[in-house]
C-alpha cells in the first residue's frame, strides 16, 4: 500500500509523536534511520507500524528494510510504503534513510535489571544529544544499566535515539524517582560515586572496583543535595583552563572509562 496524502490518519498520528505529550499519551515513539531501526529490531523491539520510502532508501538501510519485510510477511508488523513528501514530513531529520517505525515504550523498572554491578545514574539531563551520547558511551564501556531520575529530557525523544546510534536499545534503561533509585542502590550494595565541582578527591584517585554507581547531574545545576549527601564518595574532574565545567556526556565518559580502566588493571 502506497500512502501519498499528508491527511492520512496514520501519517497524522506519526507526526503527533514528534512531541512528548503525543508520545506519552500513546506510549509510542518514532525510530528512524537504517542503523537505528536495525539495532532496535536486533534487540527485540517489535514495531507497531513501519514506513518505507523506496526512493530514499540506500545501502545503509538495506538490512533494516529486509528485516521489516520479513516481519510484515510473518504478520508481526503493519508495513506501509510512502512517497518522499510524506516521509520527509513524518521524519525528525529529513530523509533518514527512507525507513521509519513507531514502537511502544520499552524501558524497564529497577526490579527488572539483571544483577548489574556497573551502572550510571543520570539526574535531570536536559539535552537529548547529551543523553544519547551517554547511552552510546555506556554501551561501549560495558555499563550494565543506565538509570534516569529527576526531571529532564525524555529518553523516548527521537533525538536521544539518534544521538545514541541505537545504543538506547542495547543498554538496559530504567527510570525511577531519586529516592527509589537510592534505596535500590543501597539494597544492592553499590558504592555511589557522585561527580561534583565541589569535591576534593580526583576521580581517578578513587577506588571504583566492586559494585559501582557513577552518578552525574544536570548540565546547568549538577547533582541535587539528595545525591551529594547520599554518595559514598564525591569526586571532581580537574580543570586547568578558564572554563569551569565540561559537557555532561564528556564528563560521564571520563568516569565510566575510569571504571573500565581500573577493572582492566586489577582484573
Amino acid at each position: 500500500m502506497l500512502i501519498s496524502s499528508l491527511q492520512n490518519g496514520r501519517i497524522k498520528n506519526i507526526i503527533k509523536l514528534s512531541n512528548r505529550r503525543g508520545r506519552d499519551s500513546q506510549q509510542l515513539t518514532v525510530v528512524e534511520g537504517g542503523r537505528e531501526v536495525e539495532r532496535a529490531l536486533d534487540n527485540g523491539i517489535v514495531p507497531r507500524e513501519a514506513f518505507i520510502c523506496a526512493a530514499l532508501t540506500g545501502s545503509e538501510s538495506e538490512k533494516a528494510v529486509s528485516l521489516l519485510h520479513k516481519m510484515s510477511d510473518a504478520g508481526r508488523v503493519d508495513l506501509y510504503h510512502v512517497t518522499p513528501a510524506v516521509f520527509q514530513k513524518m521524519a525528525y531529520r529529513g530523509q533518514s534513510g527512507g525507513v521509519l517505525m513507531s514502537v511502544p515504550y520499552w524501558g524497564r523498572p529497577l526490579s527488572h535489571l539483571d544483577n548489574p554491578s556497573f551502572v550510571t545514574v543520570i539526574e535531570g539531563a536536559e539535552k537529548p544529544g547529551n543523553l544519547g551520547a551517554i547511552l552510546r558511551t555506556a554501551d561501549a564501556a560495558g555499563v550494565d544499566a543506565v538509570i534516569l531520575c529527576g526531571t529532564g529530557t525524555d529518553m523516548y525523544n527521537p533525538n536521544v535515539i539518534r544521538a545514541s546510534l541505537g545504543a538506547v536499545f542495547s543498554v538496559p534503561v530504567a527510570r525511577a524517582e531519586g529516592t527509589a533509585v537510592l534505596d535500590w542502590l543501597r539494597e544492592n550494595r553499590f558504592k555511589i560515586i557522585a561527580a561534583t565541582p565541589a569535591a576534593e578527591q580526583l576521580y581517578y584517585a578513587v577506588d571504583m572496583g566492586g559494585k559501582t554507581a557513577v552518578v552525574m547531574g544536570s548540565e546547568a545545576d549538577g547533582l541535587t543535595d539528595q545525591w551529594l549527601q547520599a554518595a559514598d564518595t564525591q569526586v571532581i574532574i580537574p580543570m586547568y583552563g578558564i572554563v569551569d565545567s565540561l559537557n555532561l556526556s564528556v564528563s560521564t565518559a571520563l568516569l565510566l572509562y575510569e571504571v573500565v580502566r581500573q577493572r582492566a588493571y586489577t582484573g
